[in-house]
């Protein structure tokens, strides 16, 4: 398909089978767009284990598979989640070839902001001891969350000062997320240097923001985006 290419990195414990990947793959192809899906190490098609990973390794996982599959083109970033801070860590350095970002229900410093804070003293003393705990999953059997994760993600803080990404930016998320805030959007949007961003909030959305009428919304985001660069 014709360019700049569209690459999606997906969420935490997400991977390139889930429905916004696919709904974008679908919307890619109708319109003869060029698409980039992956795995994470430990997610997915691809090896290893997710319990051994942590933020530094899956942006160095999506780093390097964007230079080895597509050496000096123009991008597109789309990031859910998790992969909207993976998206960020590895937009940061693009500079111009980054033509835009797309940004579902982002959660850049999750580890610090959002999962440190609800860990109990009893947790917390269970990952300095057995370096991983097992908290409950809304989307079925607990995942393993390990002292690493945390440490490693201390190491890729994006919200406290500017994030040196300007090219344009579009964020969507839903006002009933009950897992990222989203509060942490608006953060989002004031450490950005481009002046290009919009934020764009679904009353009635949560996390995963894949109703078809989400879906909808999300290829129109992405169709308005790249219509910025021409046909």
């Amino acid at each position: 398909g014709s360019g700049p290419v569209v690459v999606f990195c997906p969420g935490y414990a997400s991977d390139m089978q889930g429905s916004k990947a696919l709904a974008l793959e679908t919307w890619c192809r109708q319109k003869g767009r060029a698409l980039l899906r992956f795995d994470y190490a430990g997610h997915g098609a691809s090896g290893g284990r997710f319990i051994d990973g942590c933020i530094g390794d899956w942006a160095a996982d999506a780093a390097f598979i964007v230079e080895q599959v597509l050496p000096g083109q123009e991008i597109v970033l789309v990031g859910s989640s998790m992969g909207g801070w993976i998206s960020l860590l590895i937009g940061r350095g693009m500079g111009a070839r980054l033509r835009g970002l797309l940004l579902i229900a982002p959660a850049p410093d999750f580890t610090e902001a959002l999962i440190r804070p609800q860990l109990s003293a009893e947790a917390l003393e269970t990952l300095r001891t057995e370096g991983v705990i097992y908290p409950p999953s809304a989307y079925g059997e607990p995942l393993p969350l390990t002292a690493r994760l945390l440490e490693d993600g201390a190491e890729h803080l994006l919200l406290g000062g500017p994030i040196p990404i300007t090219c344009p930016v579009r964020i969507l998320h839903g006002m009933r997320d009950a897992d990222v805030p989203w509060d942490l959007s608006l953060k989002l949007v004031n450490c950005l240097e481009s002046e290009d961003v919009n934020l764009t909030y679904v009353k009635a959305g949560d996390h995963r923001l894949s109703t078809p009428e989400d879906l909808a919304l999300l290829c129109r985001s992405l169709e308005a985006l790249l219509s910025q660069d021409g046909p």
